[in-house]
């Protein structure tokens, strides 16, 4: 049999040491009921704590206060060189909501990765040389980056290129990173992992799936109407467009016959919508994929940033999903890079595509194939730009673009913002960041929101609340929580790891009611591996209602929590979350554990 305990705290008032994820342990409490089993106390026993106990413990949760509206903005500034500026303050900044100056209600300024390193120094014995001190913690993963493939839009030749390029760079990984490789159409997908043959392997699966194979833009060899013609046929209204495309039809079908225009004119519209319907689901499931993603790496316990590797693709009357994209990755600070596939790219003849039937036709599908390859890279910068990532195009040392792209910025900054008086219509804003006294910097930051549709319900509201601090490393420490942990090996393949929480409440605000000081406290206790992916949690929800007489000696003494987890050896990582319900004050404290 092994016994250790391990034990951290923080001392009333203190800095702290360390980022921390409260937020995901609010999601766990959230849907705690569907995850986490917990025993209920006899029907006796709750009754007669509910008439007369002080402290009760019971599995009721509890709704916060939200602020549905607020508007989140990460911002990378850079000087001349290129290099992120990391001391700017609040005051320094100016944001525009539709050209109208807001109030930046709430500020950070992040330094990604340095959370992890802290807390490892943290739990560092004072001599390790001793042999009395007990095993240094096990190495946390500082990074986590999701490589994504957009294997639905890109063609072989690319893919070939950017592959290679891509096992070159994740033999550079080290060992505190974790990677993970995913492809859009959902044919390979490899969980994040230290393993480089398995990633090798994953890597070698991947090919083009179009999820549209042929379809009515290549039935004709020589009529055909591009995704991007569609949109300005079907969405704008272009004549211009149609009109190109109606000649080619009548060219190609009726044999330039001025006697079936009418008919040509009807073909070019009626493909136009099968191009742009199929066009439309192929970027809906490319950014619905992209989303998953995001909410997968919000769970994760470190840096987090997102390659994409992709040609580029149109995103027609699909800005509202990739603006929650963007709103859920600022949240769950997943930074997106982009790295377009095409590398250094020249718009011109392709002789994959059908020839056009005239010389002039031949001209202006050219001139639209280069405003497409123009559109298809917006959507790639507007994700980077969003999210403080970098943007990498026409450049075909993908090499250093994995480099850059996989890497995040030293620096950055999160304004967020209440818009007043905003209106329920789904419309676009626009917003502009800006510095209040000019310099030489160059400002990076999302362009744009979307406006709610509906009011949402106070329950959907408190969802809301929880899953946006889900996606979010801010640190927080209202309250002194002290943590221990302690392991109990019955057989050399069984442990119960115990979580002691000891929670100094004086900093509590009661609410006075009927003779009792009243608050209400949910405790969170979540169970990583080492590679951090969730493997159990446990919540509490603490009442109290306490007596005049008996404050002082309840304050003083705290609560003590016990939580117990049945574990096999190997590393894991333990989070506590406290949070009360009446001054919303919160608290966080991270352990890292071996079970040898």
């Amino acid at each position: 049999m092994q016994i250790q305990s391990r034990s951290t705290s923080k001392a009333r008032g203190c800095i702290p040491q360390f980022r921390l994820l409260p937020a995901l342990c609010f999601l766990l409490f959230f849907i705690s009921p569907l995850l986490f089993p917990q025993t209920p106390a006899p029907a006796a026993q709750t009754q007669a704590d509910n008439n007369s106990a002080e402290i009760v413990s019971h599995e009721e949760t509890t709704t916060f206060k939200v602020n549905v509206n607020l508007v989140l903005v990460r911002v990378v500034v850079r000087d001349s060189k290129g290099k992120p500026i990391g001391n700017l303050h609040k005051e320094d900044f100016q944001l525009f909501d539709n050209r109208k100056p807001q109030v930046i209600t709430q500020f950070s300024a992040e330094q990604p990765g340095t959370q992890v390193a802290a807390m490892q120094e943290a739990h560092k014995p004072d001599n390790p040389a001793t042999p009395s001190q007990p095993a240094p913690p096990p190495a946390i993963p500082e990074r986590y980056i999701a490589y994504v493939f957009d294997d639905v839009h890109i063609d072989f030749g690319d893919l070939a290129q950017v592959r290679q390029a891509a096992e070159r760079h994740m033999k550079t990984l080290r060992a505190t990173d974790r990677a993970a490789i995913f492809s859009t159409s959902g044919q390979t997908m490899l969980d994040f992992t230290d393993d480089h043959a398995r990633l090798r392997d994953a890597l070698l699966h991947l090919q083009p799936v179009p999820i549209s194979r042929g379809g009515p833009a290549s039935m004709n060899d020589c009529f055909r109407v591009s995704y991007y013609m569609a949109d300005l046929i079907e969405n704008k209204q272009d004549p211009q467009a149609l009109q190109i495309a109606a000649q080619d039809a009548l060219q190609c079908e009726f044999n330039s016959d001025t006697r079936f225009l009418s008919a040509a004119a009807q073909m070019a519209e009626s493909t136009a919508r099968q191009v742009l319907d199929q066009g439309d689901h192929e970027s809906h499931v490319t950014l619905t994929v992209l989303n998953d993603i995001v909410r997968r790496m919000s769970t994760l316990p470190g840096q987090r940033s997102m390659v994409l590797v992709s040609p580029g693709f149109l995103t027609p009357q699909l800005e509202f999903e990739y603006g929650q994209a963007i709103d859920r990755a600022v949240r769950a600070q997943v930074t997106i890079g982009a790295l377009d596939a095409r590398g250094l790219y020249v718009p011109g003849f392709d002789i994959s595509r059908p020839a056009a039937p005239s010389q002039a036709s031949q001209v202006l599908h050219q001139q639209y194939d280069m405003q497409e390859a123009a559109a298809n890279s917006d959507i790639l910068a507007i994700l980077a730009d969003g999210t403080g990532g970098v943007f990498f195009q026409n450049n075909n040392d993908y090499d250093e673009g994995f480099r850059r792209t996989a890497s995040t910025p030293e620096y950055s900054y999160v304004l967020g913002f209440s818009p007043q008086n905003l209106k329920l219509d789904g419309r676009f804003h626009s917003l502009k960041v800006s510095l209040k006294e000019p310099q030489k910097y160059e400002i990076q930051a999302r362009r744009g929101y979307f406006a709610p549709r509906h009011a949402a319900d106070p329950a959907q509201q408190a969802k809301q609340e929880i899953e946006d601090a889900v996606f979010s490393q801010e640190e927080v420490h209202g309250l002194p929580v002290e943590l221990h942990t302690q392991f109990f090996k019955s057989t050399d393949v069984d442990a119960k790891l115990t979580v002691l929480a000891h929670i100094d409440v004086r900093r509590l605000h009661l609410r006075k009611a009927d003779g009792r000081n009243n608050d209400q406290l949910t405790v969170v206790s979540a169970l990583f591996s080492g590679n951090g992916n969730l493997v159990q949690g446990m919540e509490k929800t603490i009442t109290m209602h306490i007596k005049d007489e008996t404050l002082e000696k309840k304050l003083n003494s705290g609560i003590t929590l016990k939580t117990s987890f049945d574990v096999k050896p190997g590393s894991y990582f333990v989070r506590l979350v406290v949070r009360d319900s009446e001054a919303q004050l919160l608290s966080a404290e991270n352990d890292a554990v071996r079970i040898p």
